[in-house]
């Protein structure tokens, strides 16, 4: 699917460009989780993933509210970044035989993710603020406040059960 560039002159072209980009990077989280969700062993890694799932559904939700109250040009929009992160966990969880290896592998590649778009989600809020547009203010803080409360649950996961599973996996006798 090939991209068409858009001249970016202002804040309110680059705040539109990356609501865009948000928009598509969620979409293709969305589409993931699911599976992902299956590949974890782990009950409480499949409850995170779950709730996961949600807030990014939600995220998709209002990105695409906001996108249409703005009147955004939908032009034809990837997110790299996003797929990149997507496919470098499915090489790598791909390569993970043991459960509990996948299941760590599984929450540091969502983890990855997280910081990559807690970061976008901040600077977007960032530049709403700037523009004194306090609505979109509202929304980009509120999707980077989401995606701290899952990397929160996932650092305490990973410390408190996940990595110490991996680190030892259970091992039958042969």
């Amino acid at each position: 699917m090939g991209e068409i560039n858009q001249v970016i002159t202002t804040l309110q072209n680059l705040l539109d460009y990356d609501a865009r980009k948000f928009s598509s990077g969620e979409i293709l989280l969305k589409n993931i989780l699911p599976r992902w969700k299956d590949k974890a062993s782990s009950l409480k890694l499949k409850e995170v993933l779950q709730k996961y799932f949600e807030y990014v559904s939600r995220h998709v939700e209002k990105i695409e509210a906001f996108i249409e109250a703005e009147n955004i040009l939908s032009l034809s929009t990837g997110n790299k970044v996003m797929k990149a992160f997507i496919d470098e966990a499915e090489e790598k969880l791909g390569n993970c035989s043991d459960p509990e290896v996948r299941d760590a592998c599984l929450l540091a590649s969502i983890q990855g993710i997280n910081h990559f778009k807690i970061s976008s989600y901040g600077t977007a809020a960032a530049f709403s603020r700037a523009l004194g547009m306090d609505k979109q203010v509202e929304l980009f803080h509120d999707a980077e406040v989401n995606e701290k409360q899952i990397d929160d649950r996932l650092s305490q996961l990973a410390e408190f059960e996940i990595n110490a599973k991996a680190r030892t996996p259970i091992s039958l006798p042969g």
